[in-house]
């Protein structure tokens, strides 16, 4: 199997998880936290989406986020990055949005992402890339892509759990 098959596979796989996770879940049910200062699924869910169009982008600036303007589409402050908060206080006054929106803007990131690794010569993957904390082969983008979202998915999978299980 050609390496590009195989990362299509991987990145297709990660929205059956998605529609497993999430599917039946009330706009209540996205919103609610375990905790005072633990994310909410719909929290989790826009990271992952962020973090793709992000890590697709690593000079920021062709970011769907930007150029789509998700983040007014969303109603959610433009300087967010990555949805990654610093303190219990900024996850508690993140106002979760409709997860109809987050899954549009999550569509519109994965189409990119598929676009990317179809127009990707072998080349690509070898080609390395530079980012804040060092240099990392092209391939490792998309490895990342997988990666980070699955870690969201068991943490998303884990919180419908406790709220009424994987199987209702």
């Amino acid at each position: 199997m050609e390496l590009k098959d195989y990362l299509k596979l991987e990145i297709e796989g990660l929205d059956r998880q998605y529609k497993r996770t999430l599917d039946t879940l009330t706009q209540k049910e996205i919103e609610w936290q375990p905790a005072s200062g633990c994310n909410p699924i719909g929290l989790m869910l826009f990271h992952v989406f962020q973090a793709e169009d992000s890590f697709m982008n690593p000079d920021k600036s062709q970011m769907l986020w930007q150029t789509g303007k998700w983040y007014e589409k969303l109603g959610v402050d433009a300087k967010i990055e990555t949805a990654h908060f610093k303190s219990p206080e900024e996850v508690n006054a993140f106002k979760v949005p409709k997860l109809e929106k987050i899954l549009a803007y999550g569509a519109a990131v994965r189409k990119q992402t598929l676009a990317a690794l179809k127009k990707a010569k072998p080349e690509d993957f070898e080609k390395m890339i530079k980012l804040p904390w060092g240099e990392i082969p092209g391939v490792m983008m998309y490895s990342m892509v997988v990666g980070h979202a699955t870690s969201h998915l068991g943490e998303m999978s884990y919180i419908r759990g406790i709220q009424r299980g994987m199987d209702k």
